[in-house]
């Protein structure tokens, strides 16, 4: 799920922290997903990718976090509108209405508005302000934040632009000491996690059966 850091109010860091506390990711990936998947904590970069890491604290299921973070913004509760459709992802609308029952409890009220499967890409990807969103597998670091967290790229769902990022960004691609290398990707990913729009809620599972 992402949202455009420059619209109010996500364009509040600490408002964003607010509603990344406020879903219970457990839940979803056991009722939405029947298990098959994995829980997220908002870095794009999934656990079987080289350089990974897990950004620490992990944003968890937190009310009393999320009620925090909202009074360090000057506010008691919080309302927003919610763009989704399965266009996006499979059970992206099913995941929402789960998250808007999580997050009332955090003093926020999320109106899930589903929106039509048919153009879902054309005419509200990138157009409303927190829409759900679905990433395919990147191979590498790099890949993933370059298409989807550089402040130049076109698919940039989150309007995000973080000048000390993007410095790591095109120094780690010409950085040829692997260990150097790591450092800097981890402290993306710490970037990302800390200061992003993007809620990585959970990576699905590819599943097949065969006979």
């Amino acid at each position: 799920y992402v949202m455009n850091v420059t619209a109010k109010p996500f364009d509040d860091a600490n408002i964003r922290l607010a509603i990344k506390h406020s879903m219970n990711r457990d839940e979803v990936v056991d009722k939405v997903f029947l298990g098959h998947g994995v829980v997220g904590n908002d870095n794009p970069i999934a656990p079987t990718v080289k350089f990974a890491v897990d950004p620490q604290p992990r944003h968890g299921y937190d009310p009393e976090k999320a009620k925090a973070f909202l009074k360090k913004a000057g506010l008691e509760t919080l309302a927003f509108d919610l763009s989704v459709a399965d266009a996006a992802f499979a059970g992206a609308v099913d995941s929402a209405l789960l998250w808007k029952e999580h997050a009332k409890a955090c003093g926020i009220d999320i109106n899930v508005i589903r929106e039509p499967d048919d153009g879902y890409w054309d005419n509200v990807w990138l157009k409303k302000p927190f829409v759900a969103s679905y990433w395919s597998g990147r191979p590498t670091v790099d890949w993933m934040m370059t298409t989807a967290y550089a402040a130049d790229a076109s698919w940039n769902d989150t309007f995000w632009k973080n000048p000390r990022f993007n410095e790591l960004l095109v120094a780690a691609r010409g950085e040829l000491d692997t260990a150097k290398r790591r450092e800097m990707y981890v402290e993306m990913q710490r970037i990302v996690h800390d200061d992003g729009g993007a809620i990585v809620p959970y990576f699905q599972s590819f599943t097949h059966a065969v006979s």
